[in-house]
């Protein structure tokens, strides 16, 4: 059973930045697609930025591109998403999520995602 846990939200003024965090005990993050989503009440979740551990750039949605840097520390399992210029547009439930790395090509974020975290709220006020 694979488990992803998220930590890192919180509730910042805009401007400000965070650093979100995935960790998963049963996972190798070198072996499969790591992403980052995000839940606005009223609206349909929106893929933030994906990335695989081999040969492709992260993607990122246009609304953070630039703003949002999502990596991988693979000595600690994490996948890290650091928020930067955050906007109250920003403020959501941010879902960590994971899925089968497929052969020649890249992370997609609408590709399908197969676990997913409970989720860490931020604010942005």
């Amino acid at each position: 059973h694979v488990q992803l846990v998220e930590s890192g939200g919180g509730s910042v003024p805009a401007g400000g930045s965070l650093r979100l965090s995935c960790t998963s005990s049963r996972l190798s993050i070198d072996s499969y697609c790591m992403a980052w989503f995000r839940d606005v009440p009223g609206y349909e979740r929106e893929g933030v930025a994906s990335i695989s551990s081999v040969g492709y750039d992260p993607i990122y949605s246009d609304s953070v591109k630039g703003r949002f840097k999502l990596s991988l520390d693979f000595r600690k399992k994490t996948t890290v998403l650091d928020l930067s210029n955050l906007q109250p547009g920003d403020s959501a439930v941010y879902f960590c999520a994971a899925a089968p790395r497929p052969h020649g090509a890249a992370c997609e974020l609408d590709q399908r995602w197969d676990w997913w975290g409970q989720g860490t709220q931020v604010t942005v006020s």
